[in-house]
Formats: C-alpha cells, structure tokens, sequence
C-alpha cells in the first residue's frame, strides 16, 4: 500500500497568517522544505561533503540554503548582516567534523519557520520599500529580496537534488528513483 502523495504545495490553499502578495514565497520555501527532507532522508553521512565532477558537495547546499534564507531576510527587515552571519558565510562549504546531516537539516527547517514568521509580519504596505544589500549597499526592494530569496532557495533545491542522485547512482552503481 503507498501513502497518498499531498500535492505540491502551492495547490493546498493559502496560508492564513501570510499576505496574499508573499504567498507565493512562502510556498516556494515549504515546498523547498518538504522536498529537502525527502531527499536527505537516509543520506549517508559519509557523502555529505564529497563533490562529484568538482560540483557543490551537498553540506554546502545545505548550509547555503539556510545561509541566504537568514542574510536575504535579514536585508529585507533593513538590518545589515552580523559578524555571526558573515562568519557562517565564510564557513559555507568547508568540511567541519561538527557538522552533520541532522544539524544541517534541522537549521535549514528552523531557518523556514523563521522565514515564514516574517513573511506574516510583513505588510503589503512595506514590499516597494527600499532595502540595501550588502557592503556596497545596493538597492533591492523588501518584494525583491523576499521572492529572491524562494527562487534561490529553489534553485539550490534542484542543485541538491541533481548532486545527492549523482553521490547515490555512483555509490550504488544503481540509477535512484525519479
């Protein structure tokens, strides 16, 4: 017997607590979400790090997306990054014997739930406001750093997704399931 698969999650309906216009973000971010758990599930740890072909190993993907989720939003509320932040993008992609799949997994899920909360505090009102990025402060606005930060999420989920299937064929000399 298989479990009934939800749809994705842009045709579940609107989120209550979450301004029509940032729908969209906010399920982009789930969906992300769900699809990350999925995929790590019983990942081995071993392979977390590894690169195939020179590409982003899955820890950095990992650490990437929870990494940009906290620096976009953070630029979105008008904040400038903190010394912890731009340390843990320093840190992105480097091998640390601390650092496991569960940790990473349970940030990047904290990271969302963060992003979400936000998202629900954030007023339609505000989204053409002007927001600066980075150290050379360019202008974005809290609307462009919000749907930046869910296609990026997603363009890491699908990166992720490619790499982890690649580590798994080539340890298993087997093709994953689709």
């Amino acid at each position: 017997m298989t479990t009934p698969t939800l749809p994705e999650v842009w045709l579940r309906g609107p989120l209550s607590d979450v301004p029509p216009l940032l729908q969209p973000v906010a399920h982009a971010l789930l969906q992300a979400r769900e699809e990350v758990m999925a995929l790590m599930k019983g990942f081995p740890e071993d392979l977390l790090w590894e690169q195939p072909v020179g590409v982003a190993s899955p820890g950095f993907h990992l650490q990437h997306l929870t990494g940009v989720l906290d620096r976009l939003f953070t630029y979105a509320k008008g904040h400038s990054l903190t010394e912890y932040q731009l340390l843990a993008l320093n840190a992105e992609g480097y091998r640390n014997p601390e650092i496991n799949l569960a940790g990473l997994l349970q940030q990047f899920s904290r990271q969302v739930d963060l992003a979400i909360r936000q998202l629900e505090g954030t007023p339609e009102s505000e989204l053409t406001q002007v927001r600066q990025v980075g150290r050379k402060k360019i202008h974005s606005t809290v609307l462009g750093l919000l749907f930046h930060a869910a296609e990026h999420t997603m363009r890491h989920n699908g990166q992720l997704l490619v790499t982890v299937r690649f580590l798994l064929e080539d340890k298993t000399g087997e093709a994953t399931p689709q």
